[in-house]
């Protein structure tokens, strides 16, 4: 389980029923409670997730420019 800082009870805790989310800026953060005074507790992990790229179609041929 992931590990972050309680600011109710000033410590480092366990997050307990810790669920992954992805923030509005397109960061993944853990999201959960202490498990002594029940808080929300919320850790920002690194890194941006990764979105689904969409599918790339297959080139189309170019026109070369040139008129007989």
């Amino acid at each position: 389980m992931a590990e972050g800082y309680c600011v109710k009870c000033k410590a480092k805790k366990e997050i307990v029923d810790a669920v992954e989310e992805v923030m509005k800026n397109g960061r993944k953060a853990i999201k959960g409670r202490c498990p002594t005074c029940g808080t929300v507790m919320f850790k920002i992990l690194g890194g941006k997730a990764a979105s689904p790229t969409p599918p790339t179609s297959p080139a189309s041929p170019a026109s070369s420019g040139s008129t007989n």
